[in-house]
């Protein structure tokens, strides 16, 4: 297993990378951290590059990146991109997640 995008969301970070003139060898990073309505939150950045205690994925031809500690709670996670009427971001499949707030954006585990 691992953290994937789909096709739609590789396409959206792509479009972003483009828009602010970064380089092909930028990162998303993907994580977690503590907070939220349900205890840990989900997490994107861009990044230049991976740490050496990082996990390096490559989704649909964008480079992740995860640390360690995130990856126990994301591994096998799928982040699409929704682009709707009422609202648009990406939204996290996290089969790791016991519950999930009302908005997508928080998990317990």
């Amino acid at each position: 297993m691992a953290i994937e995008l789909t096709e739609r969301a590789a396409e959206e970070v792509k479009t972003i990378l483009k828009q602010q003139s970064l380089s092909d060898e930028t990162c998303l990073r993907v994580g977690v951290r503590g907070g939220g309505c349900s205890g840990f939150s989900y997490m994107l950045d861009l990044v230049e590059k991976a740490s050496d205690e990082d996990e390096v994925l490559d989704s649909h031809g964008v480079k992740l990146v995860c640390d360690s500690k995130s990856y126990l709670y994301l591994n096998g996670t799928t982040i699409d991109f929704r682009d709707e009427v009422m609202g648009r971001g990406f939204v996290f499949n996290n089969p790791n997640a016991t519950s999930t707030c009302g908005c997508g954006s928080s998990f317990t585990a």
